[in-house]
């Protein structure tokens, strides 16, 4: 399950909280994105779905054991680099 932090009340919450809340902070209510609720929520919904199938998947191929390891950088590396923009992200009021 993915978790995020709100940047306004500080509380953890689950993407899927979110979703259905509209895109807003299921604690204090501040919208994520007012300019882009449903954009957003359609690209939750889809992160939360790879992500699942993606786990799946990994898990998956580890349980076959097979004759190869995989580089963590190139399953990861460009969202673990998204990810860490979005930490810099600042605050954003109003």
């Amino acid at each position: 399950m993915i978790r995020g932090t709100c940047r306004t009340c500080g509380r953890e919450f689950a993407l899927d909280q979110v979703i259905r809340g509209g895109g807003e902070c299921p604690w204090c209510g501040t919208p994520f994105n007012a300019d882009y609720a449903v954009a957003l929520v359609a690209a939750l919904t889809d992160m939360t779905s790879a992500s699942a199938r993606l786990e799946r998947a990994i898990e998956a191929v580890a349980d076959m054991q097979p004759s190869f390891t995989l580089e963590t950088e190139t399953v990861l590396g460009k969202m673990t680099r998204d990810l860490a923009r979005l930490r810099g992200t600042p605050i954003r009021q109003g």
